[in-house]
C-alpha cells in the first residue's frame, strides 16, 4: 500500500508527464521481470573438464533415442525374433544405416537362436560389441611429419562448421605444446577470411591471409613457405566451403593440395573433411564425393551435440573406410574430443551392464 501511495504522489507531482513516464517505468519493470524469469527457466549447460565426459553428454540425444526405443520394444516381454525385427526402426533413426542395421539384426537373431541372448541387457551388450568391432576398435591419431611442419588440409561444404572445427583443432594442438600456423585459403568469401583471422587472434596463433578472390593456391603456397622458414609444427589450411557437386571448386581443392609439395614433399599429411553430423546420410555422399577428388584421410564430425543421428559414424567407417579422428561437441574451442571407438559407443549406448543381473 505504501508503494502505491508513493507512486500516486510522484504522479501528482509530474503533472502532464505522469502517464507516459509511469507507462515507461512499467514497460521497463516488465522487461526486466521477463529476462529474470527466462534466465531462471534455462538450465545451465554442465561444464566438463574431461573431453570424453563432454562426448557422453553430447551423444545424449542419440543415446536417449536408442535406449528409449529398446525399452519400448523389449520392455518386460520375452525376447523373440519378432521383437528383434522391431528394433529396425530404432537403429535406422539413429542413422546406423539400412545395410548395417540389417547385418546387426541378423546377428542378433543368430545369437538368440543359439541361446546367448535373452533380455534387454544382452541385446545392448551385443550391439555394443558389434559396433566397436565395426569401428575397428580404433583410436586414430593425426599423421605427423617425420621432420618439419605437418600440413593439415581442411575441407567441407559451407555450413558444416569448418571454421569452428579448425579453431577447435588449433586449440587442441596448441594445448599439446605445438606451434600452429593457420592459412586462410577460402578467398572466395571475405567473411570466411575474417572469421579465421578472429579465431587466430583469440587463440594467439599466427595466420597467413589472402586478399579476396586471390588464387587460393597462391595463399597456400605462401603459408607452406612461412611454415618451413619459421619451423612451425603444424600448418592448418582452410579451404573454400564448396558443394561436393561443384567440379570447379573441387578442382581448386586438388590444386591447393598439389602446390604445397614444392616446399614440403609429403604435403598434405592429413586431409580432414568436416561433416555436419545433423545431415545424416547426406554426409556419406559428401565424403564419397570429396574422396574422388582428394584422398580424405580422416573426418572431423561436427555438431554431434545437436543430433540424434550419431550412428552415422559407423556407416561412414564401414562404407568408405575413412576413420573419424575428432568430434565437435559444441560452439566453444574446448568442445572437441579425439575419437575413441569404445568411448564413442559407450556414449551412444550408455554405460549399462553387459550381462543380466
Amino acid at each position: 500500500m505504501s508503494g502505491l501511495l508513493a507512486t500516486l504522489t510522484l504522479a501528482a507531482g509530474l503533472g502532464d508527464y505522469a502517464v507516459p513516464i509511469l507507462i515507461g517505468l512499467g514497460v521497463v519493470v516488465v522487461v526486466i521481470s521477463l529476462l529474470v524469469m527466462r534466465g531462471k527457466r534455462q538450465p545451465k549447460e554442465p561444464v566438463f573438464s574431461d573431453p570424453f565426459e563432454r562426448l557422453e553428454h553430447a551423444l545424449g540425444k542419440t543415446r536417449g533415442g536408442i535406449l528409449d526405443g529398446l525399452r519400448r520394444a523389449i520392455g518386460s516381454q520375452e525376447l523373440s525374433e519378432q521383437v528383434i525385427d522391431s528394433l529396425d526402426e530404432i537403429l535406422i533413426q539413429a542413422d546406423i544405416g539400412p545395410t548395417t542395421t540389417q547385418t546387426l539384426l541378423d546377428g542378433l537373431k543368430e545369437s538368440f537362436r543359439k541361446g546367448t541372448l535373452s533380455n534387454h541387457a544382452d541385446v545392448l551388450a551385443f550391439l555394443r560389441a558389434q559396433l566397436i568391432e565395426r569401428l575397428g576398435g580404433e583410436v586414430p591419431k593425426l599423421a605427423k611429419a617425420d621432420s618439419g611442419p605437418t600440413v593439415i588440409l581442411v575441407c567441407g561444404v559451407n555450413g558444416a562448421g569448418k571454421t569452428t572445427s579448425i579453431a577447435k583443432l588449433t586449440r587442441h594442438l596448441a594445448e599439446e605444446g605445438h606451434r600452429v600456423l593457420l592459412c586462410a585459403s577460402d578467398t572466395f568469401r571475405a567473411a570466411a577470411v575474417e572469421q579465421l583471422r578472429t579465431w587466430a587472434e583469440r587463440l594467439s596463433v599466427e595466420i597467413v591471409l589472402g586478399q579476396q578472390n586471390q588464387d587460393p593456391a597462391a595463399v597456400a603456397h605462401d603459408a607452406h613457405e612461412k611454415a618451413v622458414a619459421k619451423n612451425f609444427d603444424y600448418l592448418i589450411i582452410d579451404t573454400a566451403g564448396r558443394l561436393h557437386t561443384d567440379k570447379n571448386l573441387m578442382g581448386e581443392l586438388e590444386k591447393i593440395a598439389r602446390v604445397g609439395k614444392k616446399h614440403i614433399a609429403e604435403s598434405p599429411h592429413e586431409v580432414l573433411l568436416v561433416l555436419d553430423a545433423t545431415t545424416g546420410q547426406n554426409g556419406v555422399r559428401q565424403a564419397a564425393a570429396f574422396s574422388e577428388s582428394i584422398p580424405v584421410t580422416g573426418l572431423f564430425l561436427a555438431k554431434i551435440d545437436g543430433t540424434a543421428r550419431g550412428g552415422i559414424v559407423v556407416v561412414i567407417r564401414e562404407e568408405l573406410g575413412i576413420p573419424v579422428k575428432f568430434v565437435g561437441l559444441g560452439e566453444q574451442p574446448t568442445d572437441i574430443a579425439p575419437f575413441d571407438a569404445t568411448r564413442f559407443i559407450d556414449g551412444l549406448l550408455g554405460r549399462l551392464p553387459t550381462t543380466a543381473s
